[in-house]
């Protein structure tokens, strides 16, 4: 892989910018008037689902810039919450203050969030329905501002290290915040370290991406919150990263948690697919036995 290829992977990975941005701060999202209604008939298909279940929260992640050549459909994870105070099932996240060069805690409606993607065209949705003792105890650390505050780094790094506090992704926010709700934190100065022992402890697998040869140094030349020495020297010596995805999250919590139960959805051409449970939808976005094919209007 060459250098140009690895900045655009670890760039990819990066979690949404300021006023919703998908990426990169000096690309803007432009969506026609008939993608944005299909995009909000996506997210009042999410939206019912949702409320159909007996859920205080979600795990919800949203495809962004297309990595699927590296193996990779899910790059921005956050907490869907029944109670959330914007509205119902509004999105609690992290995102990169483009602005102040930092990051923050936001919250979103489900159609802002849906929209964050470079593809208007053709996105997915995954979504883990946290069952009920379990969601209810991540609901109310995300909604704690104390508790949620705590967990927020200091300085954003889309490639962060995931055992590692020198900087944070917005997946690993929403890791560590899990650790903090299902094994509550001692009150001390180091709240992140504390959660990432925990996930340590019980099994996390952060998502080992390969970056290619002597990328590191140029990608962290080419993007502004790319970095690369909060990695291992063994790490960066075999052109690996190991770094918070939805994919290590979902696998995490589903491990934990077998009875949360996966939906995912897909629109392309005019349509969208709802499953409920199976394997991942075809990167095609067709329908399989089972699934629900809807139509969207534009």
């Amino acid at each position: 892989m060459r250098s140009a290829a690895a900045a655009a992977l670890l760039a990819g990975v990066a979690c949404g910018a300021q006023a919703g941005l998908p990426g990169l701060c000096d690309r803007p999202a432009t969506l026609s008037a008939a993608q944005q209604h299909r995009l909000l008939q996506l997210a009042a298909l999410i939206r019912r689902e949702l409320q159909a279940s007996d859920a205080s929260a979600a795990l919800i992640a949203r495809s962004g810039t297309d990595l699927g050549r590296f193996g990779i459909r899910y790059s921005h994870a956050a907490l869907a919450l029944h109670d959330n105070p914007l509205s119902p099932w509004a999105v609690r996240q992290l995102y990169y203050a483009c602005d102040e060069a930092r990051p923050r805690l936001f919250d979103q409606g489900l159609a802002g969030f849906v929209s964050g993607t470079d593809d208007a065209e053709r996105g997915f949705v995954s979504v883990l329905l946290l069952p009920p003792e379990d969601g209810r105890a991540v609901q109310a650390a995300a909604l704690d501002k104390r508790r949620a505050l705590r967990l927020l780094g200091a300085a954003y790094s889309a490639n962060a290290y995931a055992w590692a506090t020198t900087y944070q992704n917005c997946n690993q926010w929403v890791a560590e915040l899990l650790a903090d709700a299902w094994q509550p934190l001692a009150d001390g100065p180091a709240p992140r370290a504390g959660a990432q022992a925990w996930l340590r402890a019980q099994g996390y697998e952060p998502t080992a991406v390969a970056v290619g040869s002597h990328a590191l140094v140029f990608a962290a030349q080419l993007v502004p919150y790319v970095h690369a020495g909060d990695h291992p020297l063994a790490d960066l010596q075999a052109l690996t990263m190991r770094v918070s995805l939805p994919a290590s999250i979902e696998a995490f919590v589903q491990r934990r948690l077998p009875g949360a139960q996966r939906l995912e959805f897909c629109h392309a051409g005019g349509r969208a697919v709802v499953r409920r449970g199976g394997p991942p939808l075809p990167a095609d976005c067709s329908a399989g036995p089972g699934d629900e094919l809807v139509a969207l209007d534009d």
